[in-house]
């Protein structure tokens, strides 16, 4: 069975927004957080933003905060990344992940499960 699922990609303008969506399991969505990671070409993996799964706290990498959103939808078990001002900086494969642990929501060592990633690309 799929843990995670992440879709919503594409190529878009500097400046234009993009909404990613990743679908969990049900037994995932209510058990564990989600998150958003990123890897940009030539670069590690690096985190964007978490949602903790069950008090609706969030947390963003200084990168994200104020440009980008990450939100549950308890009905459709989903957790979205809202981004907006994208940034040809930006371009990236985008994998959500469920799991992590407060305090280290960062570290994908703490993630059980991975999407397969969906593209992101920002044109100048």
């Amino acid at each position: 069975q799929v843990q995670v699922a992440d879709s919503g990609g594409g190529l878009v303008q500097a400046g234009g927004s993009l909404r990613l969506s990743c679908a969990a399991s049900e037994a995932t969505f209510n058990n564990r957080g989600i998150a958003w990671f990123r890897r940009i070409p030539g670069k590690e993996r690096e985190f964007v933003a978490a949602s903790h799964w069950n008090d609706g706290s969030t947390y963003y990498a200084d990168s994200a905060k104020g440009r980008f959103t990450i939100s549950r939808d308890n009905g459709k078990k989903t957790v979205d990344l809202q981004m907006t001002n994208l940034q040809p900086g930006d371009t990236a494969v985008y994998f959500c992940a469920a799991g992590g642990a407060p305090g280290y929501w960062v570290e994908p060592k703490y993630y059980d499960y991975w999407g397969q990633g969906t593209q992101v690309t920002v044109s100048s």
